[in-house]
């Protein structure tokens, strides 16, 4: 039996709780809040103890999912993981390149699983669009989100568009060879719609688009490659591909078996503690991603500055 906890039970945070409170094998010993009415709710419909301080469930877990604002992943992670406990965090894995790969060496050095929470990894589409995919040409994502409160406390690259970044990392597998970038902030002081243009040495080429600031939520991925066009939308998991086959366009439109995303991707987690195997989007892969966002957003930066704009960062 796993015992696990989880460390923030907000939007995110809740659903890691309910998730865990209906697994095989595994049992939901705790949940932390720093609203601790927040935490005895959430305890109350899954059956496990509530806490207001994480050190205070520390002793009774195996493994946690911390679910809590992005400048906490770095402290709250590296505890855990001094402390000898396996932890998924939510994306992003840090705040910075720096607390990625000290979260990423302090695992390491004590055999420690450390998963990070890119949720589209674990979406059937993504997986069922990968199988088919061979030497992309060209990629397109676009994720369009109503706005809300949730995730302003960074850059819309941080919370919206690092999925697609840690995507297309894992469909290229190439090094970058540059990177442009534009984007404004709206109506927060980080940026709310961001649009960035990647080259890879293998000559594929990905146009990002992300915003917060949309009237409806747009999840998609095109990708080019020879004699073959495929169309993702996460929200139905539904892959659209038209190949050309002997001078004639042959359609497909493919619906995998529908999965909870989140429930996968716990469920993986939890395999990898039990099996001490690495996760499929490791410390590594989660930095990797992180890097690139910070470095669209860095771009960004570079253009409101030439354009005389303030921003606080």
């Amino acid at each position: 039996m796993v015992k696990v906890g989880v460390i923030g039970v907000g939007s995110i945070g809740s659903h890691h709780a309910r998730i865990y409170s209906d697994m095989e094998g595994v049992r939901l010993v705790g949940v932390v809040d720093t609203d601790l009415s927040r935490a005895q709710d959430v305890s109350s419909r899954y059956n496990c103890e509530a806490y207001s301080n994480y050190s205070q469930m520390m002793d009774i877990v195996d493994a946690v999912s911390i679910a809590v604002p992005t400048i906490m992943h770095y402290p709250i992670a590296m505890d855990f993981l001094k402390n000898d406990k396996d932890v998924l965090i939510e994306k992003p894995i840090a705040q910075d390149v720096k607390e990625a790969e000290e979260l990423i060496s302090e695992a390491q050095k004590r055999g420690r699983i450390l998963q990070v929470g890119h949720l589209e990894r674990f979406n059937a589409g993504v997986s069922l669009i990968s199988s088919v995919i061979d030497n992309p040409r060209f990629i397109e994502s676009q994720r369009l989100s109503p706005f809300s409160k949730r995730g302003t406390d960074v850059d819309v690259t941080l919370d919206l568009m690092i999925h697609d970044i840690d995507i297309i990392l894992s469909l290229v597998g190439s090094e970058i060879s540059d990177l442009r970038a534009s984007g404004v902030s709206v109506l927060t002081e980080n940026i709310d719609v961001s649009h960035a243009w990647i080259e890879f040495k293998n000559g594929c080429i990905a146009e990002v688009v992300a915003s917060r600031i949309s009237p409806v939520k747009v999840r998609q991925l095109k990708v080019f490659q020879h004699n073959t066009y495929l169309s993702l939308d996460y929200q139905s998991q539904e892959v659209l591909c038209l190949r050309k086959v002997k001078n004639k366009i042959e359609k497909q439109l493919r619906k995998p078996p529908e999965k909870e995303p989140l429930r996968e991707e716990l469920a993986s987690f939890v395999e990898c503690v039990r099996k001490r195997t690495r996760p499929l989007v490791s410390g590594l892969e989660g930095k990797e991603a992180l890097k690139v966002a910070l470095m669209i957003s860095e771009e960004i930066s570079k253009e409101w500055a030439n354009e005389g704009q303030l921003r606080q960062i």
